[in-house]
């Protein structure tokens, strides 16, 4: 391959990195549509009317994922990528329709469990980082990243319409059969994946948990979405309170805080990887998240100002959520990528877990004021992990157009 094309992504990597996106977006699609109107289903089921049940309902694909993700990663280093995600989608296809037929709470709670041992992510992004070179792996993050950003607009705002039309019933098939699509599009669409190095699952765990720079991601991305949960807990609210909207627009702050977001973070991973300022990049996003801790803490007070402190975070997130992946897989051994991103996706779900059960108990008892807070505290940490961080060389491999 000449040197001018290794500037470029193949016509491979983009299939690739566009394929695996779908994929993602397929099965979360499904996930986030159900988020805005499950509440509101459940008051219509046996003991629903228990907001602790509801919230394990919600929580418990979380904390399924949470438990799963290193055995799946550590799997597809050991059997294979796409068999190991294709059972996992047929494990989430399998909770949705026994969700979308329950009776009660409970089983609406056991079929959120089994969509949750569905555990992909960490499989899926080891297989982009199989396919991708290294000087694009951060570009396929972000095709990832943006394609879960703009099914969670879409989710917004077509979740109320999908439930007045086909009930919380129809949601969940349509959350399977989507599910299902994704499957055909990992064994006909998505490219094959090159042979990688074995070795036993428990010595790739152990040498994962080892790693220095490895737990400093694995860190990043536990505060990052236990930030992302608490902000949840308290943003919709604010919308309603101080900012004047009603629930069903919330979608008008949502989806151009997203889009704006997507128009800035687009050049800043471009300038990252062109002129190799990834750790620049990289940093001055978790500044930006700081400061956006402090902005909802001390300056928020109207719709405006937070949209504006909304549209930061998204700008911040999308960043990191798309370089942090991308750091794991150069950084982690070849032989041992999928565990290592088994144990990034593990901590990511903890902390979308623990996110959510923090930011309520300390905004019950301590007000909203102790939650931004305890995110900037949690950020100032980052931010030292992140400035004495060492970000890994390039190491092209071929790829063939």
């Amino acid at each position: 391959m000449s040197a001018s094309s290794t500037d470029r992504m193949s016509r491979e990597e983009k299939r690739a990195g566009i394929s695996l996106a779908a994929v993602f977006a397929l099965r979360m699609l499904g996930l986030f549509l159900i988020l805005p109107v499950f509440s509101l289903y459940a008051k219509e089921l046996p003991s629903g009317h228990d907001v602790a049940l509801v919230g394990v309902a919600l929580g418990a694909y979380g904390l399924t994922q949470a438990c799963l993700q290193i055995a799946y990663g550590a799997a597809s280093d050991r059997f294979g990528r796409k068999p190991v995600i294709v059972f996992g989608l047929l494990l989430f296809v399998a909770g949705s329709f026994v969700a979308a037929f329950a009776g009660d709470i409970y089983v609406v709670i056991a079929g959120r469990v089994l969509q949750g041992a569905g555990a992909i992510s960490a499989a899926v992004t080891a297989l982009a980082a199989d396919l991708t070179r290294e000087q694009h792996l951060t570009k396929v993050m972000a095709m990832i990243g943006s394609s879960i950003g703009m099914v969670f607009a879409v989710s917004m705002v077509g979740a109320p319409l999908l439930y007045v039309s086909i009930g919380m019933a129809g949601i969940f098939v349509l959350t399977g059969v989507l599910a299902m699509l994704a499957i055909f599009v990992v064994l006909s669409v998505v490219p094959a994946a090159p042979a990688v190095p074995r070795q036993p699952a428990w010595q790739s765990f152990v040498e994962v948990l080892s790693h220095r720079q490895l737990l400093r991601l694995n860190f990043g991305v536990f505060a990052l979405h236990l930030m992302l949960t608490a902000m949840w807990v308290l943003l919709p609210a604010e919308l309603v309170s101080t900012g004047g909207l009603p629930v069903a627009e919330h979608w008008k702050v949502y989806l151009p805080a997203l889009l704006i977001s997507f128009v800035i973070m687009v050049p800043a991973i471009v300038f990252a990887e062109r002129f190799a300022r990834l750790k620049l990049v990289f940093n001055a996003a978790i500044v930006i998240l700081l400061a956006v801790q402090a902005g909802f803490g001390l300056f928020a007070g109207g719709l405006y100002s937070l949209a504006f402190w909304l549209m930061l975070f998204f700008v911040a997130f999308n960043i990191l959520e798309a370089t942090q992946p991308s750091l794991i897989s150069r950084i982690a051994p070849p032989h041992a990528k999928g565990a290592a991103l088994g144990v990034y996706n593990t901590t990511q779900a903890l902390g979308l877990f623990l996110g959510g059960v923090f930011g309520g108990v300390l905004a019950k008892y301590s007000g909203s004021g102790a939650v931004w807070l305890g995110g900037a505290m949690l950020t100032v940490v980052w931010l030292m992990l992140g400035l004495t961080m060492s970000m890994p060389p390039l190491r092209s491999r071929q790829v063939t157009a």
